[in-house]
């Protein structure tokens, strides 16, 4: 059945009058194989997990889960086109860890050529949730559009936020193309000397050691001492099933409580505060809103980790320089530990990072080096976790990979905890590495605007409330990022924002969107055109920093955004800014 490019494709179930012989399994290879998923609130639509495809999502899918190596193949599922010609069928099969209950429906969906989100095709498919694999016949069941360009994502929608599920995907080829059949790989030896040895070789610099060991000796005498995170996707849980109790964060929480807290962790608390897909250029601003909580919150403890998030942060790396000096100087004197994940291409920024830890003498801890040697091994020669197992997309842990990376903090924490406390304080009024012009760096929105500048709104009145939304602290559910913001709606005109301000450095940070309702702004600084900001670039709902001017002196400027001519009829939001005086 078609209805505007949808196709439902349904079985019913009924015992056969007379069974066939089995049919011969045709060839295929997974791009999902018993991965845990997890229903997630959406402003629009069913709670779902949602698995992009887009890019090189699909391909780096079927290499590394699949075990895909022929070129020919990987080029086909570049292109709507290529795919049916690879694919004959799709088995798909869902099994609920946490309730029985009504079936999962599995979402297909091309991204179209006129409009990237609205004129190509989908499938949806109800899926038993008990395991059962249900097959998809591309050409009976879903015989697509001609406006499908590529495949851009699956989705698995479920009927109440925080449902889990375990679901695999295996894409069954036409006749003439063959991949090597899936070897099955034993469980994660978690309790092996072999396991605790790649652990051990995560502590990439022990680092001044007397601001952690405070704090450890805070919790073991029962005074409260909080634990705070601050990030990317990888410390927001993306990929941990369910994402608010099995990410690295909260894990390694529980790690130091159970070491050091007292009447069963009750003097223990847990901060966490990662942005997906954001940079420590955004991090510094939202430090003290995310964080402090406006001075409600003094941490003991920071893990920073953007280092597989700041090939986006302009200044490479004088934010998170700021950002840690930043973190360091509080009266309080917490200790900040650098935290360094890895991607899937065994890449991360901890060559450009790490000199700035090894500077200010921090404790430095590197998911990097504790796994990706070893990845290169077989089981034979002693692999323990394979990248399959490690992790949950190309950029992303699984819940193993979350495991893994609690644990590395864990060995930090035992092994400070064993060491004699370092006499001398850490030095921080010295020479930068790379910078701190942005140490000083505040937050400027609705909300926080009296004392820091003049604002007219113009056609920029409106609240943006479909914002991106992160799981903070412990929380299942998702919290809007930058609620106090202006926005430009359709029906807005065309009378510009302008913003009278004294500073040294202006950070405008603005929404990504993949909506078409959405346009670009020019902005201009004293007049003078400095950037036309493009929600699609990115094309998702997300938060974008973007330096306005950096100077050495503070003075005053005139900003001024206004919609670009041909997009006076759509929308555009100012979600803040982050300004040093």
């Amino acid at each position: 059945m078609e209805k505007n490019n949808e196709f439902i494709a349904g079985q019913q179930i009924e015992g056969p009058k007379a069974p066939k012989d089995p049919a011969d399994r045709r060839n295929g290879f997974f791009v999902l194989y018993e991965t845990a998923i997890e229903a997630t609130a959406r402003a629009e639509g069913k709670p779902s997990q949602e698995v992009y495809l887009e890019g090189n999502y699909l391909i780096d899918k079927a290499k590394f889960i699949g075990g895909v190596t022929d070129e020919a193949i990987l080029e086909l599922l570049g292109s709507s086109t290529g795919f049916r010609k690879l694919v004959h069928s799709i088995g798909v099969s869902v099994r609920r860890t946490n309730a029985q209950g009504d079936p999962v429906t599995f979402l297909l969906q091309h991204w179209g050529k006129t409009s990237k989100y609205e004129t190509g095709s989908y499938l949806r498919v109800p899926c038993p949730a008990d395991g059962s694999e249900v097959i998809l016949k591309l050409a009976a069941d879903y015989p697509g559009s001609e406006e499908d360009d590529v495949l851009g994502k699956f989705a698995f929608e479920f009927n109440h936020a925080g449902e889990l599920a375990i679901a695999s995907v295996i894409f069954y080829l036409h006749d003439g193309y063959s991949v090597p059949e899936l070897i099955l790989e034993p469980p994660v030896a978690f309790e092996s000397n072999e396991y605790q040895k790649i652990i051990t070789q995560s502590l990439l610099h022990a680092g001044n050691n007397k601001r952690l060991k405070a704090a450890i000796n805070k919790a073991i005498k029962g005074e409260e001492v909080t634990i705070a995170y601050i990030g990317g996707s990888i410390t927001q849980g993306a990929g941990a099933k369910p994402i608010h109790t099995e990410c690295y964060a909260y894990q390694s929480y529980l790690r130091f409580k159970d070491l050091f807290g007292t009447n069963g962790g009750e003097n223990i608390r847990f901060v966490k505060a990662g942005v997906g897909g954001t940079p420590s250029e955004l991090g510094v601003i939202r430090y003290e809103r995310d964080i402090l909580r406006d001075g409600s919150v003094t941490p003991d403890i920071v893990v920073v980790e953007f280092a597989v998030n700041d090939e986006g942060d302009e200044t490479k790396g004088n934010c998170f320089e700021s950002l840690c000096l930043k973190t360091l100087s509080a009266d309080h004197q917490p200790a900040v530990i650098l935290l360094f994940s890895v991607f899937m291409n065994d890449w991360n920024l901890q060559d450009r990072l790490s000199p700035i830890g090894r500077h200010y003498n921090l404790p430095m801890v590197s998911v990097k080096d504790a796994v990706s040697e070893q990845f290169r091994l077989s089981k034979a020669e002693g692999n323990i976790i394979s990248k399959r197992q490690f992790f949950y997309d190309i950029y992303h842990p699984t819940n193993e990979g979350h495991r893994v990376m609690a644990d590395c903090l864990a060995y930090l924490f035992t092994e400070t905890h064993k060491s004699l406390m370092n006499e001398d304080e850490i030095l921080l009024d010295q020479r930068p590495v790379i910078g701190n012009d942005f140490a000083g760096t505040l937050l400027l929105d609705r909300k926080n605007y009296i004392d820091a500048g003049k604002i007219e709104v113009g056609g920029f009145s409106g609240i943006d409330t479909d914002l991106q939304r992160v799981e903070m602290d412990a929380d299942s559910h998702g919290t809007p990022e930058f609620p106090h913001n202006w926005m430009h709606s359709r029906a807005s005109g065309e009378e510009s924002f302008k913003l009278t301000i004294t500073s040294k450095n202006l950070i405008l940070v603005y929404k990504d969107s993949g909506s078409s309702e959405f346009g670009k702004a020019d902005i201009f600084v004293d007049g003078s055109l400095a950037v036309t900001a493009d929600p699609h670039v990115n094309n998702w709902t997300h938060c974008n920093p973007v330096i306005l001017y950096q100077n050495e002196a503070s003075s005053e400027h005139q900003i001024e955004i206004k919609m670009v001519p041909e997009d006076q009829d759509k929308c555009f939001t100012i979600l803040g800014f982050g300004y040093t005086l």
